[in-house]
């Protein structure tokens, strides 16, 4: 792209998250017009707009109670899977890697497993994504401590390490779904489709904090990935201390994504799709990359989650059926298109 179309890029990506929300408000089993969400959030939020439009209680409460905190999650997560996965390509200098990649998706899997065999998702709503949080981060710590020799990380060991903590976590999961009751199963199997459904202001209330570290010390350390992402031997000499920032960009981007898991469940193709198709579009610049790789992210999930809400009539399709659908076929043009470039 040329490099008035890089400059445009961003205010582009911010009017199609606005765009994204602004449907993803109206959207649904109940539609509510576009003049009724803006006049209520400008209302609601004290701006001097459409204060004489008379909003009906009851889509007010849907707009409020219901719509807006699951779209705020959705926006989080699409930016949070979107960042991470535009730092781990860049990090591993593969432009098919994606946050699942060192045990992250595994990890959550086993700590909502856990928490729903053990009952006590039923005590507190922060019960399941407390547990798919710290068993997210376990996993990524477990696969950094495989993959470290000498006070280093090297790059292909920490991707076997993943692999082989992902699988074995996959085992662990299957196994104690074998001796769950067909209603925890179910449970299980909800959450980990992915959705957004029935998410509620306290899971925003739980997302923000991690999510703003992760995102905000990631975008503030773009230069010094692009440092990273020309090489080992090129950042040595340059001076950076490299496993000390290879380490910092994963505990980041895994915080930022294990995040994103406990409050949605496992999405995929976000993290993938999304920065690989930008970096095609606007390069590798990180500074560039990262903050529109979020944006992208977010408008990207919450456009999946409102298709899903009326491409059925009567019916919901999940987020993370969505974005399958519209990621796996892209995936498998990548592979092609890897294959064809081999030849």
């Amino acid at each position: 792209m040329k490099s008035l179309d890089r400059r445009l890029a961003l205010p582009l990506l911010v009017l199609l998250v606005a765009a994204a929300t602004l449907l993803s408000l109206a959207w649904g089993q109940m539609a509510i017009p576009f003049h009724y969400v803006i006049a209520s959030l400008s209302q609601g939020i004290g701006l001097p707009f459409f204060h004489g439009v008379r909003v009906p209680a009851d889509e007010a409460a849907v707009l409020w109670q219901i719509r807006l905190p699951r779209t705020l999650v959705g926006l989080m997560v699409g930016a949070g899977l979107g960042i991470s996965g535009a730092v781990l390509q860049g990090i591993f200098a593969n432009p098919l890697a994606d946050p699942g990649i060192i045990g992250i998706s595994s990890g959550a899997s086993v700590g909502a497993i856990f928490a729903i065999a053990a009952g006590i998702t039923g005590f507190s709503l922060y019960a399941l994504p407390f547990c798919a949080l710290l068993g997210a981060l376990l996993a990524v710590g477990c696969t950094v401590l495989l993959a470290m020799r000498h006070g280093r990380v090297p790059v292909l060991t920490l991707l076997l390490a993943g692999v082989v903590v992902g699988m074995f976590l996959a085992a662990v999961t299957a196994a104690v779904l074998t001796v769950l009751d067909a209603s925890k199963v179910q449970a299980y199997f909800f959450w980990t489709i992915g959705s957004l459904d029935y998410r509620r202001w306290e899971h925003v209330f739980l997302a923000v904090p991690p999510m703003a570290v992760g995102i905000g010390i990631m975008l503030l350390l773009a230069r010094q990935l692009n440092v990273l992402a020309m090489g080992e031997m090129e950042a040595r000499a340059v001076g950076m201390a490299v496993q000390r920032y290879r380490l910092l960009f994963l505990l980041l981007a895994s915080l930022t994504t294990a995040t994103g898991v406990c409050v949605s469940g496992n999405i995929g193709f976000v993290g993938l799709v999304v920065p690989h198709m930008l970096r095609l579009l606007l390069g590798p610049d990180h500074r560039l990359l990262l903050p529109a790789s979020l944006l992208a992210g977010a408008a990207f999930l919450v456009l999946c989650d409102a298709l899903g809400r009326i491409v059925l009539p009567g019916m919901e399709i999940r987020v993370g059926i969505m974005t399958a659908f519209i990621g796996a076929p892209y995936f498998l043009y990548l592979l092609r298109r890897e294959a064809r470039r081999l030849d």
